[in-house]
């Protein structure tokens, strides 16, 4: 799992953070005002990259929270077999397998041999975001 760390108070909607161990981006940031007894708190609400999930957490503004790494690169589609798809790598041609879950909605369609598609690969999961 490739992840750096960043401070909760810095993160702004439209980026990624990690909620319980799932790669979100987020669309929701609160920043309460510091209590008497208390430091400021950040409430983040995201959703997860791969699975579409609303997750929330609520932590110190100064606290370290995961960001993930987003490595994105263009892929060959070998082949699209039941629930699996199987791609080439063209950075350095090795092929892998995705399942059909992993693709984003306006890519479903068009997928067939040949085609090149713009994957990211996410603290770990890979998932197909557009067809190129």
């Amino acid at each position: 799992m490739s992840t750096r760390t960043a401070s909760a108070g810095d993160i702004k909607e439209g980026s990624y953070i990690m909620i319980d161990n799932v790669p979100c981006r987020v669309v929701e940031v609160e920043k309460s005002k510091t209590g008497k007894h208390g430091s400021a708190k950040a409430r983040i609400v995201g959703i997860g990259v791969i699975d579409g999930v609303k997750r929330t957490i609520v932590v110190p503004t100064d606290a370290a929270v995961e960001v993930p790494v987003i490595e994105k690169f263009t892929a060959q589609v070998i082949s699209v077999a039941g629930d699996n798809i199987q791609l080439m790598d063209l950075r350095n041609y090795q092929t892998f397998e995705i399942p059909s879950s992993y693709v984003e909605e306006e890519a479903k369609g068009k997928l067939e041999p040949g085609v090149q598609v713009e994957v990211w690969d996410v603290a770990g999961y890979r998932k197909i975001m557009r067809v190129r």
